[in-house]
């Protein structure tokens, strides 16, 4: 008998089973940290005074609402302010509009792997998990997704570009998967590494609220705009769906320091944007080098490359520690492995090279030939 059970609290055995989300491993001393999709460049001294001028009101409650960055962001995308929900990272948003859409007995489709917020947080909401295979290229099967829906389907996530593996969904695929999906079910786009995309057959989801009454796109501030530790991300969709998502939130969870830590970072969009274009074409070189070394490496839009180590996966984690890398490891299937500091590539690529030459013949990770 465990300390829990002879304590006799009664907890919901579904979360109990479930296990907690974990962070990326912590780099070791002198080591590069490539495991949380973080953004190496530090942040801009703008955006370090704006959150410092926040400090001396820390007794205060802060301004939740943010109607002014609300505001900011429903100028930049055509849409009412209505249109517009703030959360404590797009993670939080998820967890928002599933818990609004879905209880006990409904369904949530996704693709798998994706996200790995995605199973718990339908878990918490009450609700069962329906995961979709990804195709062999690490993208989103869409066909096979809609054939998932069924009466018991309350909400579908599509991620693009998808984490962990990197493959878009592009905008002609994501038009035909709308045209079989109920006019009533609510589809969340999931866009967290909207800016770090460099394929122009990439769907974006804002323009397309129009034409669909029953999307949302989530977008966030931690990764493009550098603010991981400020936890802010944004919602675009119908009012009264992301009404609903206010229900369901906890309130006051948006701190002013994120909030104008997001304005200011809007400010100083053109240099930010300067770094995310330097990151995406670390990213490309990347891969390519990777490619060249005999790994086959699915496409990559987000600030991020995955190895389908498989069985290795394991093994291959802790020779990255050991040479003062970590990375973010899936096993079985594959490990997850973010772009960071320049400094940190010849490192990454020498490690890979090793991995790549004891895979077996036959490997999926291993290309042919």
């Amino acid at each position: 008998m465990t300390d829990e059970d002879a304590h006799g609290v009664r907890l919901r055995p579904e979360i109990v089973a479930v296990p907690a989300y974990k962070q990326g491993r912590p780099a070791p001393a002198d080591g590069f940290k490539l495991s949380s999709n973080e953004n190496p460049y530090p942040p801009l001294p703008s955006v370090v005074e704006a959150v410092a001028a926040t400090l001396t009101e820390l007794n205060r409650y802060p301004n939740a609402g943010g109607a002014d960055l609300r505001e900011r962001l429903a100028e930049r995308h055509g849409v009412d302010v209505a249109q517009v929900h703030l959360g404590s990272g797009s993670v939080a948003l998820l967890a928002q509009l599933i818990s609004a859409a879905a209880g006990q007995g409904d369904e949530v489709v996704y693709s798998w792997r994706s996200f790995e917020a995605y199973p718990g947080l339908v878990t918490v909401a009450g609700a069962t998990s329906v995961q979709v295979p990804n195709r062999p290229d690490g993208g989103h099967d869409l066909p096979a997704m809609a054939a998932a829906i069924t009466d018991r389907t309350r909400v579908v996530i599509v991620c693009t570009p998808n984490n962990p593996t990197g493959p878009v969904v592009t905008a002609a695929e994501f038009e035909a998967f709308m045209a079989k999906v109920p006019r009533d079910l609510l589809v969340l786009l999931d866009e967290a590494y909207y800016e770090f995309v460099t394929d122009d057959a990439s769907v974006d989801g804002i323009p397309l609220l129009s034409h669909y009454p029953n999307l949302v796109v989530l977008r966030t501030f931690s990764k493009a705009y550098g603010l991981a530790a400020l936890r802010i991300g944004y919602a675009v969709g119908p009012a009264a769906v992301l009404n609903a998502a206010r229900s369901a939130a906890i309130p006051l969870s948006v701190t002013d320091a994120s909030r104008v830590a997001a304005l200011a970072s809007i400010d100083a969009e053109d240099e930010l944007m300067e770094r995310v274009a330097r990151i995406a074409m670390r990213r490309d070189k990347l891969r390519n080098a990777l490619i060249e070394q005999g790994w086959n490496v699915p496409e990559a839009n987000g600030n991020f490359v995955w190895l389908d180590t498989g069985a290795e996966t394991a093994a291959a984690n802790d020779a990255f520690f050991d040479a003062g890398l970590t990375v973010r490891a899936f096993p079985p299937e594959g490990i997850r492995i973010s772009v960071g500091e320049q400094e940190s590539v010849e490192k990454l690529l020498e490690v890979t090279a090793d991995i790549v030459r004891n895979l077996p013949n036959g490997h999926p990770g291993k290309r042919l030939g």
